[in-house]
């Protein structure tokens, strides 16, 4: 038997988990507090997703993959370099947009601890391949330079939540992009 279908957009009640947990983080969300941002039942929760740590699992899957498919779109650019500025850019006006919460729910949620490694070993793998391509100096230490640019972004979160505006978060990122390596041809 099929069972009742649900009586309401899974998707929307996804977006609208992720927005309560990134206001108020896994901890301090209660499910009362879902059900209410989410439009649903506790039993309708609680059927659709199981529970409030599947719920969170699913919703910051989500959440993670939008922001995978933006670090792609950076990875594109030409140079490391351009790669990191479109990304720093793209992280302070997300991280301030007045349509959002302020900040980045993967950045500063505990439990997301796998999204921030996998972002870090993509950053690396990007800057693995500036130094392929030759716009950055062979001896760069991409790991410290992933591990770098997960901390700044991690600081622009943190900045975002206690009110910071998007230029403050810009000179964040201008600040970041002054240390970083320029290319072998320009020494």
């Amino acid at each position: 038997m099929a069972g009742r279908p649900l009586g309401f957009d899974r998707d929307a009640a996804l977006a609208a988990a992720v927005e309560q947990f990134w206001r108020t983080g896994y901890a301090e969300t209660t499910v009362a507090m879902l059900t209410k941002a989410m439009g649903v039942t506790p039993p309708s929760l609680y059927t659709a997703f199981g529970d409030k740590n599947r719920l969170f699992e699913e919703a910051s899957e989500n959440y993670y993959r939008q922001t995978c498919e933006a670090l792609e779109r950076f990875a594109e650019a030409p140079t490391a370099r351009d790669a990191v500025a479109q990304m720093l850019d793209g992280t302070a006006r997300a991280h301030t947009d007045t349509a959002t919460p302020p900040g980045c729910l993967m950045l500063t949620e505990p439990r997301l601890t796998a999204q921030r490694d996998d972002l870090r070993r993509r950053l690396r793998d990007r800057l693995d391949r500036g130094v392929r391509d030759g716009d950055l100096p062979p001896d760069t230490a991409v790991d410290q330079l992933a591990s770098y640019l997960v901390a700044v972004m991690r600081g622009m979160s943190g900045a975002a939540r206690d009110g910071g505006t998007f230029d403050e978060l810009s000179a964040i990122a201008a600040t970041a992009l002054a240390a970083f390596p320029p290319r072998p041809d320009v020494r």
